[in-house]
């Protein structure tokens, strides 16, 4: 009989070793695990993950793994809430494929909770979150599914199962029961990322977490899925993404460095563009009230997605999932405060008549030889038209957190350090990312246990510190 994808994807995942990954895959998969763990403690005390605290605490069940900043729950519900920390402030890093952007490390929550049931290694952790990347990236390459009306949290149900099958141990047999399963029941559409923005595009791909953990697990005790969930009658070929052929025998643990961070607290696209409009504002000091216009040429997929497009008109922003996908809002508040952090997306910034009134004088048009560019740069154009009549331009074909100006240790600390403070001292922020730096020598159980230390904070900030809705 013919072996499935899915069949060839446990295959994958099953002989994916440590050793395999090169050096540059180590460092940058540490960099993004803390990368990750950043964005998700800055994410403790805000209003919605307050919300689902409060669920998993009601419904998590016996206390087998550790929520970040909290006590222990099921190892599916610790999945749910990790993954939406990770996931709550847009922060986290990204995939460019040419037809679909993905967060791989919207892949760790899952990933830590199937490590730390099973008393993983820190190299077993790191290898199965390498596998989770490269489920989820390659996917993204081959099998794109934004265009026919699906959201990339579709391929994350793999990549999820890929990697909670490697952090549990599962033969390959089992690991492709999980794929089968998950793959076959979670398929997310697109309208969570279209129009009105509610949470739920913060909370998409955590819930897919908790549900292809559970998948994994069921697999483990030999629950059976449709093992042609790829290519079968009704499959995912047939019924979303058209026929593919990927060979995973050939993959390798390495696309993890073509993964880009986040400089600034927005969509992904917009990178670019704020660094270039960060870069005039500091070298012509003009004040808001001096602005006529800014226009901003970009490539097609941000302009979709950000600028207006057909993702929906960007210019009513009262949210904070509306405001991190409104381009228009992301330079005007870059204007006038001179970052994009978490600070920027408080509820009273968002309203405040300063920023709904510039914002309203930025606009966005796609440009076809920025297009043309995109993935393999993030290439913008600004103009911004003063009222003396001078014009400032501004050009940018990537940003610092691109593949071409890839992160360094010292880099993802900063950021780290500053998403974190509010919740942990100095020491233990030094010594979560010792922990993380040296993953390969310490066992998951252990950076779990730092984790849980920022409980106190996260319970006893009752200001609603970030906004959100």
């Amino acid at each position: 009989m013919r072996v499935t994808q899915a069949q060839q994807i446990a295959e994958f995942v099953l002989r994916a070793r440590y050793e395999d990954l090169s050096r540059l895959a180590r460092e940058q998969l540490k960099i993004r695990v803390l990368d990750a763990l950043g964005c998700a403690l800055g994410a403790l005390g805000s209003q919605t993950m307050r919300l689902i605290f409060e669920h998993t605490q009601e419904f998590g069940g016996t206390g087998l793994c550790s929520l970040i900043g909290g006590p222990r729950t099921a190892p599916d519900r610790a999945a749910f809430y990790n993954c939406a920390l990770v996931r709550y402030l847009d922060f986290n890093d990204s995939y460019l494929a040419k037809h679909e952007t993905c967060h791989p490390s919207d892949n760790l929550g899952a990933v830590l909770a199937a490590c730390e049931y099973a008393d993983s290694t820190g190299a077993n952790f790191l290898t199965a979150l390498a596998a989770a990347y490269q489920v989820q990236c390659r996917l993204s390459d081959v099998a794109p599914v934004r265009a026919k009306g699906f959201d990339h949290v579709t391929q994350g149900a793999y990549a999820v199962a890929a990697g909670v099958s490697k952090g549990l141990g599962l033969d390959a047999e089992r690991t492709a029961n999980a794929l089968a399963i998950a793959g076959a029941a979670f398929n997310a559409l697109r309208v969570a990322r279209t129009g009105t923005l509610s949470n739920w595009k913060g909370l998409a791909y955590p819930n897919t977490a908790f549900c292809a953990t559970h998948a994994a697990f069921l697999a483990m005790r030999g629950v059976t899925g449709p093992l042609e969930v790829f290519e079968g009658n009704k499959g995912f070929m047939d019924a979303i993404a058209g026929k593919f052929e990927m060979d995973w025998s050939k993959e390798d643990l390495e696309r993890v460095a073509q993964t880009i961070v986040k400089r600034h607290n927005a969509e992904i696209h917009s990178q670019s563009a704020i660094e270039a409009i960060l870069e005039l504002r500091g070298q012509h000091g003009f004040e808001a009230s001096d602005i006529e216009q800014v226009e901003v040429e970009i490539f097609d997929v941000a302009f979709q997605i950000i600028g207006g497009g057909e993702e929906g008109d960007k210019t009513t922003v009262q949210t904070k999932e509306a405001a991190d996908h409104s381009l228009p809002y992301l330079i005007a508040v870059a204007i006038l405060d001179g970052e994009v952090m978490p600070e920027q997306y408080r509820p009273e910034r968002i309203w405040r008549s300063d920023v709904q009134r510039l914002l309203r004088k930025v606009r966005v048009t796609p440009a076809a030889d920025l297009s043309e560019r995109f993935p393999r740069e993030m290439p913008c154009r600004l103009m911004v038209q003063l009222a003396d009549g001078r014009r400032l331009r501004a050009e940018k074909s990537d940003y610092e957190g691109f593949t071409s100006r890839p992160p360094n240790w010292e880099s993802a600390y900063k950021k780290f350090d500053r998403l974190s403070e509010p919740h942990l001292t100095p020491a233990l922020r030094n010594r979560i990312a010792e922990t993380v730096k040296s993953m390969e020598k310490a066992p998951v159980r252990s950076l779990m246990a730092l984790l849980r230390q920022a409980e106190a904070a996260a319970l006893q900030q009752e200001a609603l510190q970030y906004g959100g809705t």
